[in-house]
């Protein structure tokens, strides 16, 4: 497994390289955002380059579908009866966050700071039975901010989560969790890899539907 990068259009573009038995290179993105390069074996990393460069375009549109896909379809209301996910159910503002004398962008602020505390509580609790079924341990965990991506998982082994599955069902949260443990076993995405999850989640494809579907209505 190779991990690399290429700049196109100004924008920073990371992927996997999955060398096998094929005759021709292709690029697969997956509803998480990771981009997986199949090539043929002893193909050179400039072809490789060349060929995410000639397609650069097409992944940029497909990586800015995924985050139009979690932009607010309609305008939040920052009010104590306004409406918000949380761990896959809708709660009244008041319910998640005081609200008190607050005007909306202190709202905003520390509602985004009840999901990140969510999140990093909730991906806590759950990780380390996943952990101990896969046999693998991050050398760190973190959560972020992302358009694009729910989680990732580093070559160094760094994993990172999306703050907003704070907002998912607790089963789609475990789905992440999964895929990238999975990949401190398997950097890239071949059959080995989607066992191996399918191993600890057989219906993991649902939850990747869950994603794709909803992940429009899972942000601020």
């Amino acid at each position: 497994m190779v991990v690399m990068k290429i700049e196109f259009d100004n924008h920073t573009i990371e992927f996997n390289i999955q060398y096998g038995i094929r005759k021709k290179i292709s690029i697969h993105i997956d509803s998480l955002g990771h981009i997986t390069v199949k090539a043929p074996k002893n193909t050179n990393e400039e072809m490789v380059k060349r060929s995410v460069e000639l397609h650069g375009k097409w992944i940029l549109e497909k990586l800015h579908s995924f985050a139009e896909a979690r932009k607010t379809p309609k305008r939040r209301e920052y009010q104590e009866e306004g409406k918000f996910l949380h761990l896959g159910r809708e709660y009244f503002l008041h319910e998640l966050i005081e609200t008190n004398e607050l005007n909306e962008e202190e709202l905003k602020r520390n509602l985004k700071k009840f999901y990140f505390s969510s999140c990093k509580k909730t991906i806590g609790e759950r990780i380390n039975m996943y952990q101990q079924q896969l046999k693998v341990k991050p050398k760190s965990i973190e959560i972020v901010e992302s358009k694009t991506k729910w989680g990732s998982c580093s070559s160094d082994k760094k994993i990172t989560f999306n703050y907003r599955l704070a907002m998912a069902p607790i089963e789609v949260i475990d789905y992440v969790i999964i895929h990238e443990l999975c990949h401190l076993i398997h950097m890239n995405h071949d059959r080995s890899f989607w066992r191996r999850v399918g191993s600890i989640m057989p219906d993991y494809k649902e939850k990747e539907e869950f994603l794709t579907r909803h992940g429009h209505s899972m942000t601020l």
